[in-house]
C-alpha cells in the first residue's frame, strides 16, 4: 500500500479526537503517501499536526448536490489512491470514495453504507462507552491497518499532541505585543462558547468574574475566544468585565486561534473544540463540563483539569437543558479562581 485518503471528520473536537490514530497510522506506515480530504474549517488541524503529505479541502459550497461529489470523486480518481479510510461516518464519505475507484474503502459500517465499503468495520459497543479517541484507534485494528489493540491496552495512551511552528507563533506574539500585552504578563484565554448548544455553556456572568479576578490578581491579560457564532455570548462576558479583554471571537482563522492558545498561560474553556485545541497544545486548561461525559469527550492532555458536578441528570448530552441547568450553576466562581491561581503560580515557579 503506497497511498491511503483520510476522510477527516467535521468538527475541531473530533478531529483532535482523531489524531492518535492518524499519529499510529503514520508510525506503522512511515513510507506510505497520506492525503487528508477536510473541510476548510478544519484543515489547519492537520497543516499544524504534519502528520499528512497533502490536504484537499473539500467544500460544500463550492462542491455542491451530487454534482458537487462526482467532481471531488473525479478528483480524488486522478490521484489513483489504494485505500480510504473514512474517519467519518457519514454515508457521503463511502459514496465519494466509491466513485473515485480507491480499491480499498475502510470505515464504520454506519447509516446504511456498508454496501459501499470493502471493508465495513462494526461498530462495538464497548468502544463506544471509551473515550471518543479510541473510536478512531479501533478503526485502525479492526480493518487490519494495525495489528495493535489499542482499546484491550490500558498502558496505550493517546496521542494528540499538536506543534505550532515558531515562526507561526511568533506571529501570534507579534500581534499581542502591537495590542498592547506586554511579554511579562500573564495570558489567559477564555472560551465561552460551545457549537453544540447552551447545555455545554458555563454561564456568562461567571466567566466574567473569572476573568476579573485573574486580570488583576496576576496582571492578566484576558482574550475572549471563540467564533463568529459565538460573538453575542462573548459580547456580553465582555460588558460584565470590569477589565478591558482582547476580544478575539469571529475575528480569527482557526490557524490565528491555534497560534492564540499556544501563547496562553491558561485556557479555561466549556467542553468544545478550542478546549481540544488547548490540550493537544499542550496549555495549561481548565475545562468545565456540564451536559456532556469527560470520559468520553475530555481533553488529552496530562496538565489538564477538569471541573464537573455530578447531580442525578448528568451527564444527559442534551443540547439545551430542559430544567435549571444545575450542573453548571454549582460550579462556583471561587472555585475555577482557586483553581487557576494554582496553575498560575506554577508558571512564576
Amino acid at each position: 500500500m503506497n497511498s491511503i485518503l483520510i476522510r477527516a471528520t467535521n468538527w475541531i473536537g473530533d478531529c483532535v479526537m482523531s489524531l492518535p490514530a492518524l499519529n499510529e497510522l503514520r508510525r506503522l506506515h512511515s513510507q506510505m503517501k497520506i492525503t487528508v480530504l477536510a473541510k476548510p474549517w478544519v484543515a489547519d488541524i492537520y497543516r499544524a499536526g504534519g502528520i499528512a503529505d497533502e490536504i484537499i479541502e473539500f467544500d460544500r459550497n463550492a462542491h455542491a448536490g451530487l454534482r458537487g461529489i462526482i467532481q471531488v470523486s473525479r478528483l480524488l480518481r486522478e490521484r489513483d489512491f489504494d485505500c480510504a479510510l473514512l474517519l467519518q461516518n457519514a454515508f457521503e464519505a463511502a459514496l465519494i470514495a466509491r466513485l473515485a475507484a480507491i480499491p480499498t474503502r475502510i470505515g464504520y459500517a454506519t447509516q446504511h453504507r456498508g454496501f459501499l465499503l470493502t471493508r465495513p468495520v462494526p461498530v462495538h459497543p464497548a468502544v463506544r462507552k471509551m473515550h471518543q479517541s479510541f473510536y478512531y484507534l479501533n478503526l485502525l485494528t479492526e480493518s487490519g491497518l494495525s495489528s495493535d489493540r489499542y482499546v484491550d491496552n490500558p498502558g496505550y495512551h493517546p496521542d494528540a499532541r499538536l506543534q505550532i511552528a515558531e515562526e507561526r507563533k511568533q506571529r501570534a506574539v507579534n500581534f499581542l505585543l502591537q495590542a498592547g500585552v506586554s511579554s511579562g504578563k500573564a495570558l489567559i484565554g477564555i472560551n465561552p462558547g460551545a457549537f453544540y448548544g447552551p447545555a455545554k455553556r458555563w454561564l456568562p456572568d461567571r466567566y466574567a468574574a473569572v476573568a476579573d479576578y485573574l486580570a488583576q490578581r496576576w496582571n492578566g491579560q484576558v482574550l475572549i475566544l471563540g467564533s463568529a457564532a459565538e460573538q453575542k455570548i462573548a459580547e456580553e462576558i465582555q460588558s460584565d468585565m470590569k477589565a478591558k479583554p482582547i476580544f478575539l471571537a469571529g475575528k480569527t482563522t482557526l490557524m490565528e486561534l491555534m497560534e492564540l492558545i499556544a501563547c496562553c498561560d491558561l485556557v479555561i474553556t466549556n467542553d468544545s473544540g478550542p478546549m481540544h485545541l488547548a490540550a493537544a497544545l499542550q496549555r495549561p486548561l481548565i475545562a468545565l463540563f456540564g451536559s456532556t461525559d469527560e470520559n468520553l469527550t475530555g481533553p488529552m492532555s496530562p496538565i489538564a483539569q477538569v471541573i464537573h458536578k455530578q447531580v442525578e441528570c448528568t451527564p444527559c448530552f442534551l443540547r439545551t437543558c430542559p430544567i435549571d441547568l444545575r450542573c453548571f450553576r454549582k460550579i462556583e466562581v471561587e472555585e475555577v479562581c482557586r483553581l487557576a491561581d494554582q496553575i498560575l503560580s506554577g508558571r512564576q515557579a
